[in-house]
């Protein structure tokens, strides 16, 4: 009785980790992405973009999470789980392919994108509160034995090296003027969405 309650416990402390995040995501890629359309930037867009995709990956967890906590058998969830992953990673891996003919032509037409304070504080503040989430989600993921909320976690460290980037980015066309920093950092970010794009497509496929 005692070990289900402490499950349950943990479920729910899971879960509104799982609300934070998710709402923190639908925030960052209406900022994000609203400021990248007016500043002309790759970098923001993508970035807004990538955010827009992690509030679909953390509505699934939220899903499985729930049913979880209704009992729902191992099965119904993995499976969900896996269909999740190769919609997420497909979509991640086209947005990688756009960031990179986008970015390409920005630097061959001298392409500059102005300077988006908004931007320049919603990448602050994730870079900030990223690793937080990560921390407590590793947490909770190893004492749940739940592999799907681990990764969720390294999700957010992910974003963490995104915003990070668009950081950069962002300060060095403010501070520089360097027209090309925008489309450089867009390039570099782009391994960060390949890579978990490309993580989470095997994830789906099963693949190891």
């Amino acid at each position: 009785m005692e070990n289900q309650l402490q499950k349950r416990h943990l479920v729910s402390s899971s879960l509104r980790t799982e609300y934070f995040s998710t709402g923190w995501m639908a925030f960052e890629f209406l900022v994000g992405f609203i400021s990248g359309l007016e500043a002309g930037s790759i970098l923001l867009i993508a970035f807004g973009l990538d955010s827009f995709l992690e509030i679909i990956s953390g509505s699934t967890l939220i899903w499985r999470l729930r049913k979880e906590a209704n009992g729902a058998s191992a099965e119904e969830i993995q499976s969900a789980e896996k269909r999740s992953s190769l919609i997420v990673g497909t979509i991640l891996l086209l947005l990688s392919v756009y960031v990179i003919f986008v970015s390409l032509f920005n630097l061959v037409n001298h392409q500059a994108a102005d300077t988006s304070y908004s931007g320049i504080a919603i990448a602050l503040a994730s870079v900030v509160l990223m690793p937080v989430l990560t921390f407590r989600k590793r947490a909770l993921g190893k004492r749940l034995h739940s592999d799907a909320l681990v990764e969720d976690g390294m999700c957010n460290i992910t974003c963490a090296y995104m915003a990070a980037t668009v950081l950069v980015g962002a300060l060095l066309t403010f501070f520089f003027n360097w027209w090309w920093a925008d489309s450089v950092a867009a390039l570099v970010l782009v391994y960060f969405i390949a890579s978990e794009g490309w993580e989470s497509f095997k994830e789906g496929r099963g693949k190891d």
